[in-house]
């Protein structure tokens, strides 16, 4: 498939005929970061489909989604490139049991490289870019941040031993933040920029439902409307629409139509993920949690 899309609305349709329900706002900045072409750094609280983004556009594309997960003092060697060490400890015996001797130069070859998230991005060879999924960058640290803007402004990345690789098919780039912290400016600068909020309770349902299509419309309405429920009170975690497809998908499994005061109780862990936050919602009432 073509990543060329002659519109937004064409971008969008196709996203949902695979399953991802995307907004005007969301689909116009994948469509302006695919056609300029310019990385995308989606923002948003945790659960709100920023991820599936990605997947679901490398979905639609048929191209590879190449996924760096962040975390903090990840540096080059997960991201991008780390050196074969044992490999070339081999090479070094094999040479010496021949009589032979090795440069450095010699050891430090593509034979004996390893390619991490960013290097395969960058060499991937079509006909389609891939999909490169920078997740979670905000838990990074500042000096990986830096890092990243070579291949951020330029579609390469530069090594050392071997010199500046170009991308011959420049992927697209999909950053991720869930705001844990602030990002630089200067990597803010490089990237086209999305806030991705909590859906209304009609998207809401609808994702559900494409998410969980044996689960009924009353099913799904009642839970896409609880979960904005919950997320007025003051919980630590608001549910986002994730924990909302996790506790349809357990209601099915436990056989329930719909979600009462007391079977609640037994799905609440679906959606809430802190102790404090089950006795906020209790102290509330669970009959107003899942009635209103």
């Amino acid at each position: 498939m073509s990543t060329s899309f002659v519109s937004t609305t064409q971008l969008r349709d196709a996203l949902a005929e695979n399953g991802y329900l995307a907004d005007d706002g969301l689909a116009t900045a994948l469509f302006v970061a695919m056609s300029l072409p310019q990385p995308l750094l989606l923002e948003g609280e945790a659960g709100v489909g920023k991820t599936q983004a990605a997947k679901s556009l490398a979905a639609l594309l048929g191209t590879p989604l190449i996924r760096l997960q962040c975390y903090e003092g990840i540096d080059a060697s997960e991201a991008l490139y780390e050196w074969n060490y044992p490999q070339q400890l081999l090479g070094i015996r094999v040479a010496e049991s021949q009589g032979k001797s090795l440069t450095e130069e010699s050891l430090f070859t593509r034979e004996y490289l390893i390619e991490r998230p960013l290097m395969k991005a960058v060499e991937h060879q079509g006909p389609l870019p891939a999909v490169l999924l920078i997740d979670e960058v905000d838990r990074a640290d500042e000096e990986f941040e830096a890092f990243l803007f070579e291949l951020l402004a330029e579609g390469s990345v530069t090594i050392p031993e071997l010199g500046t690789i170009h991308a011959k098919f420049p992927p697209i780039v999909i950053l991720t933040s869930n705001r844990t912290r602030d990002l630089h400016d200067a990597l803010k600068r490089r990237c086209l920029y999305h806030w991705i909020d909590y859906p209304d309770i009609k998207q809401a349902t609808a994702i559900i439902r494409s998410r969980v299509p044996q689960a009924s419309a009353d099913l799904t309405a009642q839970i896409a409307s609880s979960v904005q429920r919950l997320r007025s009170l003051d919980v630590q975690k608001q549910p986002g629409i994730a924990e909302a497809i996790d506790w349809v998908s357990a209601a099915m499994i436990l056989g329930l139509d719909r979600i009462t005061a007391d079977n609640a109780v037994q799905t609440l862990g679906s959606v809430l993920k802190y102790r404090e936050d089950h006795d906020v919602a209790q102290a509330k009432g669970l009959g107003w949690v899942v009635n209103g």
